[in-house]
């Protein structure tokens, strides 16, 4: 895989089990690019382990007074020098490409994790941490993919290194090949704790993105009741901590560095001193003297290698962790990987839609509204409805359509039949035209759609802030998440986009809480004009969606209570009346034992809904 060819047409499935094993399955992915990087990088390891045996052979000549084996010695640096050259170049570019390409691997599957789940993904991962994942976390797992290659290429240099010394100059060979591996070996006990050190940096982190993406995502919240000063100095808080935490680990990997260099130092000084005794006492020649002093400078180029792998799995092991963590989220909630399991057959057309959690019915062709007073077990009723489970442990099922489970369904299937729109729906940057080119049955035009959720005003101010030229709406721009729309403007584009998609089962979050009751009251009844005939559930509380209902069912303490219009529920369910009218626990005793106006107290009710 090149850079050019990237996106990958399929990225594959993840081994997500653990963050290692993930590690593990990126770079079997990539077999072809880590073995061109380490062809390349042992012609350039290799050429600069060949500097020392060339510069031997040189003093060697000059002290035999050869000049014709010192033009050959001359020849070989210049061969060594283009090796080197050619290979740093070569290295570096396929390094660089495993690791935009490993990257590009991760960035892609987490897109289609978050394609797959939805919304129902911030509800079972921190929004911040999947922006860490894909973030910094995305980085951290490149380096490591493309370390590993200059680090295997760097091992074999230092091992053909010490086995050359062997057999060129064995009296101080015998000093190398035991003092390598002391070298190699000799931060190991050290990588634990600088590894915890890491992985506490790397959670204090994540938490701090967490607390920043949250703060911003409510910063018109924050700013309405005086909170952003209390939030500033959380995240100050956190990001001091993050500080700390990132010191502690830097004193941890200078210390490791620390050891790099002055081991290697020991070494070259032992070496120096025993040849020299070699030399004196006529059992070394000086240039085999040379040579080997050459041998363990240049080792210690390749010998940072060794370092750098060790900080970059220390590194990517917790993000690697965290990126199989979302990774491994399917929409049964089951971890695993995905795609495995044959998908059931497509139900019939016309099948009711029915939650067995709460149970919840929907008719099909029906118009039913759905009555939570805990909006968190509304959004879970939301997000099984549309085919996910809502806990780990898998009990609590997804909706059926047609007696058939939706997430046992193929996800392009279960898409296809049944539509959620979340109560906070997202509006990507571009024209009103392609905003509304998305997959649908084509019997909703985009201009009835609009028409239906009462979208008038908002093609005007589409229009007003359009540049010179542009006289059809569908054209205007809609800028990034809709910022120059009001909160209602959002909320009704949003809604016409999903009545667009006419999908067999629509399943509506509040789409209203945004609006004003006169426009609301106009909205209840587009949406039951244009999907007439179709089912359609909407999640609400608002007595003017209520009351277009063909049939309204309360969720009282997660279960559903009988169905019945608006007006019965009103006159016979004091439950039904506490959630839709906002009635007191005074109000609500008061009309249990007869002091409220029955008749008039509910016709005037009725009136004002």
């Amino acid at each position: 895989m090149q850079i050019s060819d990237l996106p990958y047409p399929d990225p594959g499935v993840p081994d997500a089990r653990t963050g290692p094993r993930f590690l593990l399955w990126l770079g079997r992915g990539q077999l072809g690019g880590q073995a061109r990087s380490l062809a390349w990088g042992l012609l350039h390891f290799g050429g600069v382990a060949g500097l020392p045996y060339a510069v031997g052979l040189g003093v060697d000549a000059v002290v035999r007074r050869d000049g014709g084996g010192l033009l050959r010695v001359g020849a070989l640096l210049l061969l060594l020098g283009i090796a080197i050259s050619l290979g740093d170049a070569m290295l570096h570019r396929t390094a660089v490409t495993n690791w935009i390409t490993a990257a590009a691997r991760v960035q892609q599957l987490l897109a289609r994790k978050t394609a797959e789940l939805g919304s129902a993904l911030t509800r079972r991962v921190a929004a911040g941490e999947v922006v860490a994942v894909s973030t910094g976390d995305v980085e951290k797992i490149g380096w490591f993919v493309e370390a590993v290659s200059r680090f295997l290429a760097a091992a074999l240099t230092v091992a053909a290194i010490c086995v050359g010394l062997l057999f060129y100059a064995p009296a101080i060979g015998v000093v190398v090949a035991v003092g390598v591996p002391v070298l190699a070996l000799s931060v190991l006990p050290l990588l634990p704790r600088a590894t915890r050190r890491a992985d506490i940096q790397r959670e204090k982190a994540g938490k701090a993105t967490e607390l920043a993406s949250d703060t911003v995502a409510g910063l018109r919240v924050l700013r309405g009741i005086g909170g952003e000063e209390l939030f500033l100095g959380r995240y100050r808080e956190a990001s001091q901590e993050v500080r700390r935490a990132a010191v502690r680990s830097a004193r941890m990997w200078a210390l490791i560095a620390a050891v790099q260099v002055l081991l290697p130092g020991a070494l070259m000084i032992t070496v120096v001193w025993y040849g020299a005794v070699l030399v004196t006492d006529e059992r070394l020649a000086v240039g085999e003297l040379v040579a080997a002093f050459s041998a363990v400078a240049t080792m210690l180029y390749p010998l940072r290698h060794f370092q750098e792998i060790a900080m970059a799995y220390s590194f990517s092991r917790p993000s690697a962790a965290r990126a199989a963590r979302v990774l491994s989220l399917t929409r049964t909630g089951e971890a695993g990987p995905a795609g495995t399991g044959a998908a059931a057959p497509a139900p019939a057309p016309g099948g009711d839609l029915y939650d067995p959690e709460t149970g919840v019915l929907a008719p099909a062709g029906a118009f039913t509204a759905v009555v939570c007073g805990d909006p968190d077990l509304a959004g879970r009723l939301a997000e099984r409805l549309g085919g996910h489970r809502t806990d780990s442990a898998g009990a609590a099922r997804s909706a059926l359509l047609g007696g058939v489970a939706l997430d046992e369904l193929a996800l392009d299937t279960a898409r296809e039949l049944v539509l959620v729109q979340d109560k906070d729906p997202v509006l990507l940057s571009g024209t009103l035209r392609e905003l509304f080119d998305v997959p649908a049955s084509g019997s909703v035009t985009p201009r009835a759609a609009l028409e239906a959720a009462q979208c008038d005003d908002v093609l005007d101010a589409l229009l007003q802030s359009a540049p010179d030229g542009v006289r059809d709406p569908m054209d205007a721009r809609i800028t990034e998440r809709g910022r120059s729309l009001s909160g209602g403007q959002r909320q009704r584009l949003a809604l016409a986009r999903s009545l667009v998609t006419d999908p067999e089962v629509l399943v509506l979050d509040e789409p209203t809480s945004a609006v004003d009751s006169h426009t609301e009251a106009r909205i209840a009844d587009g949406i039951a004009a244009l999907r007439s005939g179709r089912t359609t559930v909407v999640l609400a509380s608002s007595p003017l969606l209520l009351d277009r209902a063909d049939r309204v069912v309360l969720v009282h303490e997660g279960r559903a209570l009988p169905a019945g219009t608006h007006r019965e529920l009103l006159r016979g369910e004091p439950r039904y009346r506490a959630v839709v009218t906002r009635e007191t626990d005074e109000e609500q005793r008061r009309a249990g034992i007869g002091l409220a106006g029955p008749a008039e107290e509910l016709t005037g009710i009725e009136e004002s809904a």
